[in-house]
């Protein structure tokens, strides 16, 4: 997995399909450029302060290296958002909001993703 780094990657994926779970909002967009699959996780200050945002994308990058390399799918751009409810869900059950909206997200870009 790639990392998403620039501010028109981010911009590009909140355009693209969006999927809304208790534990983090998921975007999602093609890219034809690459052909890996790319990643990228952001918090707002909506969440709290410095400590918070960044516990929250750390949970977020675990929750997508345990599930994105099986669930993802090569040439889309994924973007996980903190919300409030990021930081206090057990971790089995933020994996499972992200598989969830893998699911949905795919059927609505009409990807054969095998989100388990």
């Amino acid at each position: 997995m790639d990392r998403l780094k620039n501010r028109s990657d981010f911009l590009r994926a909140a355009r693209g399909v969006r999927r809304v779970t208790p534990g983090l909002t998921l975007e999602i967009c093609d890219n034809k450029e690459a052909a890996s699959i790319r990643v990228g996780f952001t918090a707002s200050r909506k969440i709290g302060g410095a400590v918070v945002r960044n516990r929250a994308k750390r949970r977020l990058r675990a929750a997508a290296a345990a599930v994105l390399p099986l669930s993802g799918v090569a040439g889309t751009d994924y973007v996980l958002v903190a919300r409030p409810g990021t930081v206090e869900r057990p971790f089995e059950s933020l994996k499972a909001d992200l598989v969830q909206a893998l699911r949905a997200a795919h059927l609505k870009l009409g990807r054969a993703g095998d989100a388990n």
